[in-house]
């Protein structure tokens, strides 16, 4: 059976566009990272340390910060947890805000660090809330990444793996 030098052309192109989505998705941002067209302004973004004493996002200017919030009874928090805690130790001058989206119990909230063997990581409580309506979280995990102006330029929605080299390097274009 002889094959039309027509339909050679033809799998040859369809070949190499595979080939090249391939590679170009190899390349990509991890998907579920939605980075914002223009940054979303934040203001009066506070919170609770594990002491319950006020920590005020305002003082982290200039630098590029990431809050990520968690439970304890969210699976895949647990899963993602222990990547962030080596992103901090890899990247000690970024700031890494982990609030956790339950009433503030801190037995509990320290079990759980010590169960995954975190020891980079702080924990942080949102008692009342406040920022699950004011970022109009979905679920959890939910990660926010704020610029150096206070701005919130990109998002993750669901668990990602923080080590990953696509977020990595991400993280090192947008010079922090």
């Amino acid at each position: 059976m002889k094959i039309s030098k027509s339909f050679k052309i033809y799998i040859h192109t369809i070949l190499s566009l595979f080939f090249l989505i391939n590679i170009s998705a190899s390349s990509a941002l991890p998907n579920n990272l939605i980075i914002h067209e223009n940054p979303k302004i934040i203001q009066n973004i506070k919170f609770k340390d594990f002491n319950l004493q006020d920590v005020e996002l305002s003082k982290n200017k200039g630098n590029i910060v990431i809050l990520n919030f968690w439970a304890t009874w969210c699976a895949p928090c647990k899963k993602e947890m222990p990547s962030l805690d080596k992103l901090s130790a890899q990247f000690p001058n970024l700031r890494i805000f982990p609030i956790n989206m339950e009433k503030p119990n801190k037995i509990k909230s320290k079990a759980y660090y010590q169960d995954l063997n975190l020891k980079n990581l702080d924990i942080f409580f949102d008692p009342d809330f406040s920022l699950a309506k004011k970022f109009r979280l979905r679920g959890l995990p939910t990660t926010i990444i704020i610029d150096k102006n206070g701005n919130e330029f990109a998002r993750v929605i669901g668990e990602i793996n923080f080590e990953d080299k696509k977020f990595v390097n991400f993280l090192r274009k947008i010079n922090f």
